[in-house]
Parts: C-alpha cells; structure tokens; sequence
C-alpha cells in the first residue's frame, strides 16, 4: 500500500489500524474512556485532525482562526483540586500563631486535614531523600517517608547540611514590593531614555547618575569627569544605605568591550520553549548534551509589575552552566528599565530580546515579528538594553513576517552595528508558523552577512544528519525547539553522530527524571503534583510524534512526517506511541498515581503542522 504524503515510512510487520491500534490499548488500560470530558468537539478522539482536502472557503476561514491553539481547551488551577487545605502556619511548622486566627480560610486541625487528604503515591519522597527535608510536610503527597506517628515533619541532618539550593533567581521579597508601589528607580535607563527623547543616537551609553543630587551621585559625576581620559564608565549606586564610602567596586561600570564575553560557537542551543521550556524539561535537556539554554519568553511589562509568576520563567538550576533569559517586549523604556533591573537582580550569561513570536497577541500590540518591521523602536530598544547589561545581548528572529517577502538580510547588518551578540534565525516567516520546511539556504546567506558576529539557525532539526546538513551552512551553531521535545536525547545523538534506537523502558525512565525534578520545582503536595502532571502531559503531546529507529523502513524520521498508527515492539512501545488523551493520562498515572476526580485535559497546542 503506498503510504499518503507527509506520512512516515514504517516497516509493515509493525503497521495497523486505528481500530485494533486503540481496541490493543484499551484493553490494558485499567481506566475508562474520558473521551467526552477531555477530548475537542470537533476532535472527540482526543487525537490531531488528519489533514483534509480544502472545501469551501468559509470553512477555511473559520478554521484558519483557530489553527495552532485550543483556544477553548478547560483549565482547572492545580490549588482546585482539594477540598480544604491546610494553613501554611501549620504545613511549616511555626511557633507561632496563624496572624489570621479565625478568618483564615485555611484548616488549622491537622487530624481533619488527614481525613480528607487524597492517599499517597508512594513511601519515598523525593524531595526528602535529595534534601533531608520535605518543606511541605504533612501536605506532601508522599508524607509518610518523612513524617513521624504524631504527624510531625522529620529531617535528616546530615542530608541538610550537604545539600544546598541549586536554583538561583528568585525574586525577592522587598524587590517585588518596591516594584508594586513604583518606588523602583532605573537611572540607568532614565539616562537612555533621555538622550532618544533629545533625539540624539546614542553608542553603548554608562548607567546615567540619576536626577537627584545626593550624595553618591555626585560622588559618581564626579569620578567621571575625572576618569574621562581612561574612558571609565562608572555605574551610579541604587538609593541604598551604606555604611562608609564608596568603593570602586561599587561604581566602576564595565565599558562595551569589558562586557562578559561569552563563546556562543558550535554549541547545541535548546530554543526557549513557552510552556514546555520549564526548569525539569531544561534539566533533562542539560543531562543528554544541550550547551545552551534559555529560560521561557517573560513579558516585561509582568516583570515590572513584580508578578511572582513571570519571575519564575527566570529561575536557574546549578546545572545550567551557560543560561540566557528571553524577554518579549515592543517599546524601548520598558524592555531598557527591564534589563536594567534584571541586570542588577539576576545571574544570567545573556539576555535574548523576542523578535519571532508569531502569535497574534504578541504580533498585534507591535512585540516578537512585530519588531522585524518597526526597525527604528528595534534599534532603540537593541542600544538601551545594551547600554545597561553587562552581559552580551541576542536577537532571535524569522526570516519574516510575509511568506514570500524575508527581510531577516537586510535587519542583521544593521543590528551588528547596534551592537547585538548574537543572532539567532528560524528559517520561516511568521505566516508559515512551522509549515512547510526551514529555509537553510536563506539562514546560510543570513551567516555570511552576519559575520563576524555568530549567527544561530533553527528549523527543523530532529537527527544527527540534519545537524550534519546545518553545519555544512555557515552557521556558528545550532538552536533545536521542537526537535528537543520530540526527542530530548538528540542532544546526545548529534554529539556521538548516531541514531539512538531509544527502548520505552529508557524513555519511561526519563519522563520519571521529569517528574521527580517537577516535584522538587513546583512541590510535592497536591498542587504541585498536579502543576507537574499538567507539564508532562504538554510534553507528552509532543513525545507521542517519535517514531522508534527499530521500527523505521527509511531512516531518519523527518519532523514534519506524521507517524501513521503502529504498534510498538512492546506494550509501553505502543502506549507512548498514542496521540490520544486517554493515553497520556494513562501514562502520567504511572508515575503520579490517579488523577483527582475532576481532572480534565486538552494539550495547549494543536498538531496542524508537524
């Protein structure tokens, strides 16, 4: 039978048919079907549609809309799967009382907490056996490994004093605050922003002194007038108290040349991944080879703003040697005041600006493609950044906005000469999303021009050969997105030039990896267990498009092939092969035990282009 076009060639022992593919699988799924409370009206087995012949226009139309998203997906917040929760006052243990008393809506009986607690998943928790101690105590799912019989959190002292906190970039308490009541000051930014509102272009500017005349200020305007004939640049200090005077160290700024330099050359980049991106998908990434990664695209209006849940798309695992963070952002002072304080706040490698978002709500209010087209705010914003970071600063970009119009060509020669470190281009427009196939030829006459700046391509890359193919461009390197979510072992097979014949027990352990470092990020209690599920089965959608080496009648798989049903050469083989919602569930129970009673899920994202 010949196979339909853009499907993936399988040898046929293995082929079959969706029937007997899902009757295989129900029969030993222990759960029933969730089909009309998970699965898409208009795809009610929970799987992507198959790729139609084109109809009326209208139909088009609407379904153009809506390509790429489950705009209408259910989303429950994790904190809704229980009842009642126990009052943090207690969870830790504190001497004193709760500072609510009876308004607290939180329970403050631990016996009547017990007896509506969801059981636990297992005796060992992972948290306490890498720490010594669980900090959600009697909440944590799996509280019987570190509680003792009068319901009291236990630690392992020696376990304490070895282990440290391996992620950094938190936000701090006083700087959420001040950023909430605007009492934050830039004057780094401020001197920027002054010179464009004089109309002036500015080269790598120093951090501006501030208004107010105080005074270290003055101090610092001073020292600058004096230090002119060495071209130091001097860093005004935040209003901050000190103890005695100031130092060098406090107000010697590095000039542009001084700046961090980072070798960004022939490196594996792991792409910033909005929603699958996380810090354990990172993790996981780091341990099969990736050289580079970069925390998920934050909005920086959220960043100012002092949101909690923004400033976690910052955070960074020790593990994570050469870490970037991405921001998305369409108006010079709020990108420049942002990597201002980022600068001051956070330990980074690089800061990546967000040229190539494609999504409408970034796209419309000027932000990601918006900023390929609006070259005078980019260059503003590209020269602020730069004037305040003392990290190198990248751009990643598309080719651009219109299919058949790329102007990624003419945009690199000018960011080189706003001062940009790196550039990294998609090989696609912002109308192509990810169909149709990268253009390596355009990323390859983008190197050239980019010279002597390194230029990174991204596209389509899902094996060794087509890391071999890119490398013959005159790329520096090499940025992998969906690739890494297909399969997080590429990192190891392009650095050992093979094709991993992956078994399902390896990949199972590595989905167990996931969630044990999910657990350690976002909690062991009831919540945190289900913000890890909500993760996994977001990558699961992805995961499910691998096709086995073992199994292949041409290899390699290309990425935009749809694998046609198969059964595995064993049952987990074939379970993870499943692009049904049931399934993945399915697989998440194995490792986080049964989902809670109204549980729902429809992946984020929708399988139009593979």
């Amino acid at each position: 039978m010949e196979p339909q076009r853009g499907t993936a060639l399988i040898k046929e022992q293995f082929l079959t048919t969706k029937e007997k593919f899902h009757e295989f699988l129900a029969s030993a799924r222990p759960r029933a079907s969730r089909d009309e409370a998970d699965g898409d009206p208009e795809e009610p087995s929970g799987e992507p549609e198959q790729k139609r012949v084109k109809l009326d226009r209208d139909a088009e139309q609407k379904k153009k809309k809506m390509r790429g998203q489950n705009k209408s997906r259910p989303h429950i917040k994790p904190q809704s799967y229980e009842e009642r929760r126990l009052c943090p006052s207690i969870v830790q243990e504190r001497d004193t009382e709760c500072v609510y008393g009876e308004k607290c809506r939180f329970l403050h009986d631990v016996s009547e907490y017990m007896c509506s607690k969801a059981a636990d998943l297992g005796d060992q928790c992972y948290r306490f056996s890498s720490f010594g101690w669980c900090q959600y105590g009697v909440t944590c799912r799996f509280s019987r490994a570190h509680t003792s019989p009068e319901l009291k959190n236990l630690r392992n002292e020696e376990l304490c004093r070895r282990s440290t906190d391996t992620v950094s970039n938190h936000l701090d308490k006083d700087l959420q605050r001040r950023l909430r009541k605007k009492q934050q000051r830039f004057p780094g930014a401020e001197a920027y922003l002054k010179t464009v509102s004089r109309g002036e272009r500015p080269t790598h500017t120093s951090h501006g002194a501030g208004d107010a005349a105080n005074g270290p200020e003055t101090a610092v305007q001073h020292l600058n007038t004096l230090c002119s004939y060495s071209h130091l640049q001097l860093k005004s200090p935040q209003s901050l108290k000190t103890l005695g005077p100031i130092t060098d160290a406090d107000v010697i700024k590095l000039r542009p040349s001084e700046k961090k330099q980072v070798d960004f050359r022939d490196k594996l980049y792991l792409a910033p991944l909005t929603t699958c991106g996380n810090l354990p998908f990172r993790r996981v990434c780091k341990r099969f080879g990736a050289d580079i990664t970069c925390g998920e695209m934050a909005m920086v209006t959220n960043l100012l703003q002092g949101q909690a849940s923004e400033w976690a798309l910052l955070k960074r695992h020790a593990s994570e040697d050469l870490f970037g963070v991405q921001l998305e952002g369409c108006f010079p002072d709020t990108m420049t005041r942002c990597a201002e304080l980022l600068n001051q706040n956070i330990d980074v490698d690089f800061v990546d600006i967000n040229s190539g978002c494609p999504i409408d709500l970034v796209y419309k209010k000027g932000g990601g493609c918006g900023l390929m087209t609006r070259t005078s705010k980019f260059e503003q914003i590209v020269r602020g950044m730069n004037s305040v970071l003392d990290v190198p600063l990248t751009v990643k970009i598309r080719t651009g906005v219109q299919q058949n119009c790329s102007i990624a060509h003419k945009l690199i020669p000018e960011m080189k000469k706003w001062g940009v470190s790196l550039v990294t281009l998609h090989g696609r427009s912002r109308e192509q999303r990810y169909t149709k196939s990268a253009d390596w030829e355009y990323i390859d006459t983008c190197s050239k021009l980019a010279a002597p700046v390194p230029l990174f391509g991204n596209g389509d890359i899902l094996t060794y050969e087509d890391a071999m193919k890119a490398r013959e461009t005159g790329v520096s390197g090499i940025m992998v997105a969906r690739g890494a979510l297909i399969k997080p072992w590429l990192f190891t097979e392009i650095k050992e030039n093979r094709h991993w014949d992956i078994s399902s027990g390896e990949r199972l352990d590595i989905l167990r990896d996931f969630t044990n470092y999910g657990l350690e990020h976002w909690g062991s209690d009831t919540q945190g267990v289900e913000k890890t599920r909500s993760f996994l089965l977001e990558w699961l959608s992805f995961l499910c498009r691998y096709i086995p080496v073992g199994l292949l009648e041409r290899v390699p798989q290309k990425i935009n092939e749809r694998p046609p049903f198969y059964m595995g050469r064993d049952y987990m083989e074939s379970l993870m092969a499943s692009q049904h919602v049931d399934d993945w569930i399915h697989i998440s129970e194995m490792l986080l035990g049964p989902v809670p009673k109204n549980f729902s899920f429809l992946p984020k994202h929708k399988a139009n282009a593979y």
